[in-house]
Parts: C-alpha cells; sequence; structure tokens
C-alpha cells in the first residue's frame, strides 16, 4: 500500500514538472544580412610644413602640420541566423486545449470537404488548423506566436567581398605643438586648421633675448607616440639684430609718447623691413584713439605727411 502510494505521488509530481516546464515550440529560422567594414590601420605619419626658405627672414611664419593615416578596408557580407522559439507558458493551456479541439475537429471536416472541392481548399483550412489543434491539445506546449517569440543566435558566417586601400590627411587641430629653443621648450597650440603661427616678438619669446635665438626646433607627437615629426627653423643673424629694436618699438609703454613719437615707431618698423608689424601697430594705435577724434585726426594726418603710408579714415568706415 505505502508503495502504491509512493508511485502514485512520484507520478504525479513527474507530471505536474512536466506541465509547468513544458517545451519550447520552435519556428522557423530567421535570417539578417548586414554589411561588415574592417579598417585596418597601415601607416601613421606626421608632417611638418615649416615653409620656404628654412631661415626666418622675418619674426613671423605659419606653420602648417597634418596627420596622415593609410588603411586598408576590407568589406564583409554578414549573414546571421537564429533560432527562434515560442517560450512556454502554462497558464495558456487554459484556452488553447479547449481551441485546439476545436481547430482538430474544424480541420478534420475541411479536409473532408476538400475531397469533395477536388483540393481548392487552401492550405491554412487544411493542414495548420490541424496543426494548431494538436499543439493546442498538447498540454506541454504552446502554439506558435510569432507575436511572443524569443530568438538565440544560431550560427554567423562571414564572406569577404574586397578590399582597398584609404588615405587620409586631416589638420593637426588645436593640437599641441612643442618649440625647442637653446635649453628651453614651450607647448603651443595649433588652430582648428592645423597652423601653428609664430611669432619671434611675441610669447613665449617676447621676454627672451631674442639676439640669441638662433634656431628653432618644432616637435609633434600623438597621443600613442606612435607617429612623430620634427622640423627645424633658423634665423638668420640679420633678423636677430632686429628683434630688440622692433621689440621695444612695439611694446614700451604707448600712452606716455605722443604722436610724433608714435609715428617714429611705426615709420622705424617699416624701415626695417617689418611692415606686417609696422601695419598692426598703426591699427593698434588707431583703435588707441578710438575715442579722442582729434587725436586720432592728428595722429592719422601725422602718418600720411611725415611717414608717407597710405591710411583710410576710420570715420569712413
Amino acid at each position: 500500500m505505502f508503495k502504491r502510494n509512493t508511485l502514485s505521488l512520484i507520478a504525479t509530481l513527474t507530471g505536474g514538472m512536466l506541465f509547468l516546464s513544458g517545451c519550447a515550440n520552435q519556428l522557423p529560422q530567421r535570417s539578417e544580412h548586414e554589411e561588415r567594414i574592417e579598417r585596418k590601420l597601415l601607416d601613421h605619419s606626421l608632417l611638418i610644413e615649416a615653409g620656404e626658405p628654412r631661415v626666418l627672414e622675418l619674426p613671423q611664419r605659419r606653420v602648417r602640420v597634418y596627420e596622415q593615416k593609410t588603411f586598408e578596408v576590407t568589406a564583409f557580407d554578414v549573414t546571421l541566423r537564429y533560432d527562434r522559439y515560442t517560450p512556454y507558458q502554462p497558464w495558456r493551456e487554459l484556452y488553447e486545449v479547449p481551441l485546439g479541439a476545436l481547430a482538430v475537429v474544424g480541420g478534420i471536416g475541411a479536409n473532408a470537404l476538400n475531397v469533395v472541392l477536388l483540393g481548392s481548399l487552401p492550405d491554412t483550412a487544411t493542414k495548420d488548423w490541424i496543426s494548431y489543434g494538436f499543439a493546442g491539445l498538447n498540454p506541454a506546449m504552446n502554439v506558435e506566436s510569432n507575436g511572443r517569440s524569443q530568438q538565440s543566435l544560431a550560427n554567423l558566417e562571414e564572406h569577404r567581398q574586397d578590399a582597398r586601400m584609404e588615405y587620409s590627411s586631416l589638420p593637426w587641430a588645436e593640437r599641441p605643438v612643442q618649440v625647442s629653443f637653446g635649453k628651453e621648450s614651450h607647448e603651443l597650440l595649433t588652430d582648428r586648421n592645423g597652423i601653428l603661427r609664430l611669432n619671434l616678438l611675441d610669447s613665449p619669446f617676447a621676454d627672451k633675448d631674442v639676439s640669441r635665438i638662433s634656431t628653432l626646433l618644432l616637435t609633434v607627437e600623438d597621443e600613442q607616440g606612435s607617429a612623430r615629426a620634427d622640423a627645424s627653423l633658423l634665423v638668420s643673424r640679420t633678423l636677430r639684430g632686429k628683434l630688440q629694436e622692433a621689440h621695444d618699438l612695439i611694446y614700451n609703454d604707448l600712452e606716455s609718447d605722443d604722436v610724433t613719437q608714435w609715428v617714429h615707431r611705426v615709420k622705424r618698423l617699416s624701415e626695417l623691413g617689418l611692415e606686417e608689424e609696422a601695419s598692426e601697430l598703426e591699427q593698434s594705435l588707431i583703435e588707441l584713439t578710438r575715442n579722442d577724434p582729434e587725436l586720432q585726426k592728428a595722429f592719422l594726418q601725422a602718418l600720411t605727411q611725415d611717414a608717407g603710408r597710405l591710411v583710410a579714415d576710420p570715420g569712413n568706415d
């Protein structure tokens, strides 16, 4: 008696576990196709265009820096195949079993009618109804449902299509350039176009003994240290002789001077062959006298008469 009760209990528990665990209803596989691009870096270099001539005769120079890369670009055709299934949920059997019974009866009736109609009924009535019905009657399996189906990756296939070389040359934009002279080294930044504007009359050279600067060494290096470039510029003896005087003409106190001394500064810079610096100082002085129209007019007249410079009247802009 004890053994009989035990066996009944085990059978009941086993059936209950099977009912609760159930089986997933497998659906047809689904495939996806996509293209994958693989870029392999073959070469990475930096290029400094310091301009010509390499010997500086003027205090300003525009230096361009480029980052160049060579890639091997390979295209792959990728096929992904997924196994799809409807996960088992026991409570759905409450309505799937009676619906399955109706579907089986309807499927049998449809097949009988199909014989009379010489096979003119669609497969959805003769085959799908019966398949749905038996799946619904199976207590360990739910019927197929695309709406709540799940999937898992079953297979991945890749086929190489072609390979090509790709080149890029981009400006070293807003990134550091190491500028060394003598025992000193300073970090300057390029602009968004990768241009470094060197000016021996500006920082970091302005407060140095520029007459001793004979060589400028420019160095750029990427963050990983995989690419580096160097370039050098020589400063001519003639330019070194002009820099200190030019520095004093530009940076010595302007407000303590009068119009005559201002004109002398502009004229002397021009005589030294530093026309760009002369024009910049001229515009600075015009801006300085903006709030004093009489002083500005006197300065402009003196520039024209004493220095022979053609200056547009800012009042006519």
